[in-house]
């Protein structure tokens, strides 16, 4: 079952990853900064705020950003609170890929994800998932 997982998880994740870089050019990193920055106030999040959110560390972060800013697609600001701190700013660019990607790539989750499931299968996987999460997030360190 374990194996049946793992193997799911790596094929899901590559065939989503494959559809919005060949339907929207972007990585599945990048959607997931312009997601969360699309869900932020003002479109912007503080850098280790968004690398709590995304369960990744500064360096991942700040590699992928400067790539990014090349593409037009987010803008790094200064941290008015704390000179030492950074935000990620989506921009007009990106907002419109990541408005652009969303309806093909949940559609592309829909087809290769939730089609397959009944309605009870989904409720009692949605179950299973949360108290596996919730686990998770009660250990220590």
């Amino acid at each position: 079952m374990w194996k049946a997982y793992r193997d799911t998880f790596t094929g899901l994740s590559t065939a989503l990853q494959t559809q919005l870089l060949r339907d929207a050019g972007l990585s599945g990193s990048e959607y997931a900064v312009l997601v969360a920055l699309s869900y932020a106030p003002d479109g912007v999040l503080r850098a280790r705020d968004l690398c709590t959110e995304l369960a990744w560390d500064a360096s991942r972060l700040s590699h992928l950003v400067a790539r990014m800013e090349k593409r037009g697609l987010v803008v790094r600001e200064e941290c008015a609170q704390d000179a030492r701190g950074s935000m990620v700013r989506l921009t007009d660019a990106g907002r419109v890929a990541v408005d652009d990607a969303a309806p093909e790539h949940a559609d592309a989750i829909r087809r290769h994800f939730f089609d397959l499931l009944s309605p009870d299968e989904v409720a009692t996987l949605d179950a299973i998932l949360q108290r596996v999460r919730d686990n998770l997030e009660h250990l220590d360190g």
